[in-house]
């Protein structure tokens, strides 16, 4: 009965933060919707790209003129998921502008309930465009149903990374500003290194040296190997690397999150009124 009570208290919490989290959100529906903008443009250059290479040479790695297009698609949603990381240091910041923060960390709420509930509250904020997208993707190139399946478990996964991430830059915010500046800036260096709209054989060897140390370049390979080839869960034993980076990553971040929020917060508290 404890345990239910408990199960019980953990989801209402999660689901009020996303509610609450939900609404302050769509009162700026034309920021979201330019969000959403922003991301077709960012996939719009490698497209007119990489159409110029592909007339000119018939593939780099796993990108092909037949692909390419549902390469960028795939990335248009993983820059969806990404927006993650940047909701947790604005929801925190606005939260300590209210003054709003203390009552929420230092009240009986779990750490883990807060990054589920800002997770869930942004997945379903970018429902819409990422349907919409993945549904185009489908189109573009079918696959099977047990392919889908697992193509929804590893964005479902990558945005669980997202969120650890999220949450680090979070407390740092609201702690420790220069830090939070120095990880926001190493952090689109990561992603910029981890071939999100283009192909790994297009950077120079020395670039290339760099981007195999990154866990998310093989987690995004994972998505794009998962559907290209279509083999379902198959894909997991062609490539055990890549399948490995990425459940170790799920599992790793949000922990070191959720570890380093609680040691951050421990230390410096809420800094900067």
């Amino acid at each position: 009965m404890v345990k239910l009570k408990n199960l019980k208290d953990n989801a209402s919490q999660i689901l009020a933060l996303t509610e609450k989290n939900i609404k302050l959100e769509l009162r700026y529906k034309f920021g979201l919707i330019f969000t959403y903008i922003t991301y077709i443009i960012s996939i719009i250059t490698p497209i007119i790209i990489l159409g110029n290479i592909f007339e000119l040479r018939p593939s780099l790695g796993s990108w092909t003129a037949q692909n390419f297009y549902l390469y960028q698609i795939i990335a248009y949603n993983i820059m969806l998921l990404s927006g993650i990381t940047n909701i947790f240091p604005s929801q925190f910041r606005m939260e300590k502008y209210w003054k709003t923060l203390p009552a929420l960390i230092i009240g009986p709420f779990n750490r883990f309930n807060l990054l589920f509930g800002i997770f869930l509250s942004q997945l379903i904020l970018i429902s819409f465009p990422f349907i919409l997208f993945f549904i185009l993707g489908c189109i573009t190139f079918p696959i099977s149903i047990a392919t889908v399946i697992l193509i929804i478990l590893i964005f479902f996964l990558i945005a669980l990374i997202f969120s650890g991430i999220g949450l680090i830059l979070g407390i740092f915010a609201i702690s420790n500003e220069n830090i939070w500046n120095f990880l926001q800036f190493s952090l689109l260096f990561i992603f910029w290194f981890s071939c999100i709209t283009y192909p790994f054989e297009i950077f120079p060897k020395f670039i290339q040296g760099i981007i195999v140390l990154n866990p998310l370049y093989y987690i995004f390979d994972m998505l794009r190997l998962t559907w290209i080839q279509n083999i379902g869960f198959g894909i997991i034993l062609s490539f055990p690397l890549h399948f490995f980076s990425l459940i170790c990553t799920a599992v790793i971040v949000p922990i070191i999150g959720v570890f380093l929020f609680n040691l951050i917060y421990k230390k410096y508290g809420i800094t900067g009124y």
